[in-house]
């Protein structure tokens, strides 16, 4: 489908006000959408529907299902122009105002703080502790975001979801929470932030490093009951937009008795966006947090669809190398640097992980920092 074809079929399901889900994965050029033949809400409980996921923060609400067999599919493999060749509607978007409270540094602080004594107390090892900013914007309109964040962030999984009950939310996120085909497994642990200055030869803190060996110890010890062939990559840094983090890769085989819904279950709120231990922190987090974070920190993605795979090149498979293999796949990111978009305004979402060695002025100006990669699409 061609490009102008492919927004104008999701401007005309948002228009009449349908479900839908637009998006396209890391360092690819092919845009997807999914669109709903009905306004009716579906859940899943047990992940073993084909579509499109997206579930919030609190593991105890509904995750939300953009079921294939209600769905349009449409894909689009056209390179999108510069975003110094859009047209001058589609880069103005944002009218100049960003309202933040005058206390909302003091209040997030404060916040910090109180995280700090409940690691000290013992209480926790890490807590990932939010805030919010509102931005007015001159149009209610989300594609020209949704263009802006596809031109903007190449390395990141960008997507556009709408649900007329439910909300619409937009995102440009770093952060893969899993990935399997087949029987095969691989997950991100991804923590630790810095700008980035022009290098990847980063000097990181202890408390950057213990930050992020919370998140890989967290993982290794959920994960392995269920898989087999486990490994782990080494530890390097990575740039996503204006930062920088640390991550590791963890790779291995499903066990054939694992289910989907517990892996999930396991994992998610991952400490990377909730904390250790994961219980106490979530709870410390929707007690103290002045605001329902409903979908950001969550999940969403490709739920049990069939991919074509092509057999291994090699003597053994020269006659085989026409034919594709068939295999399931389900690959879902973590809610980061998203934005919820209500009337004439985005609401935008950023945090950072507090730990006993936690400076609550510099946990300040992470968030501000992580600000300006959503920031960055609406300017």
């Amino acid at each position: 489908m061609a490009l102008d074809s492919f927004f104008k079929r999701i401007e005309a399901h948002y228009s009449a006000q349908l479900p839908f889900v637009s998006y396209r994965k890391p360092n690819s050029l092919k845009l997807n959408a999914i669109l709903q033949n009905t306004d009716e809400i579906y859940v899943t409980t047990d992940f073993k529907e084909k579509g499109f996921v997206f579930s919030p923060f609190d593991d105890n609400d509904d995750t939300i299902l953009t079921p294939i067999e209600f769905s349009t599919l449409i894909t689009c493999s056209e390179e999108l122009p510069s975003i110094e060749n859009q047209e001058e509607e589609e880069k103005n978007i944002q009218n100049g105002s960003v309202l933040i409270a005058p206390d909302a540094r003091f209040h997030h602080l404060d916040l910090i703080k109180k995280g700090i004594v409940a690691i000290k107390d013992k209480t926790l090892d890490k807590v990932v502790l939010s805030r919010q900013e509102t931005v007015r914007l001159s149009t209610s309109n989300p594609i020209p975001i949704l263009k802006n964040l596809l031109n903007t962030y190449a390395s990141a999984f960008v997507y556009c979801w709408y649900h007329p009950k439910i909300g619409l939310w937009l995102g440009a996120t770093p952060e893969t929470l899993l990935k399997i085909e087949g029987k095969r497994f691989s997950m991100m642990a991804l923590a630790g932030t810095q700008d980035y200055k022009g290098t990847l030869d980063v000097k990181w803190e202890e408390k950057e490093r213990q930050e992020q060996q919370f998140v890989t110890d967290f993982i290794v010890q959920h994960l392995k009951p269920s898989v087999e062939q486990f490994r782990l990559s080494a530890v390097e840094t990575v740039k996503a937009g204006n930062l920088v983090h640390l991550k590791t890769m963890i790779t291995a085989e499903l066990k054939p008795e694992t289910l989907l819904r517990h892996v999930i279950s396991d994992l998610h709120p991952t400490p990377a966006v909730c904390g250790v231990p994961k219980n106490k922190s979530k709870q410390f987090i929707l007690k103290h947090e002045p605001y329902n974070r409903e979908f950001y920190t969550g999940f969403l993605g490709e739920l049990n669809l069939d991919i074509s795979v092509s057999p291994r090149s090699g003597r053994r498979n020269v006659e085989n190398r026409a034919y594709a293999m068939k295999k399931r796949s389900t690959q879902l990111y973590v809610n980061l640097r998203c934005m919820q978009l209500k009337n004439d305004t985005a609401i935008l979402y950023m945090g950072g992980g507090i730990t006993k060695d936690s400076n609550p002025e510099q946990e300040w100006q992470e968030t501000v920092s992580k600000s300006m990669v959503i920031k960055n699409a609406l300017l």
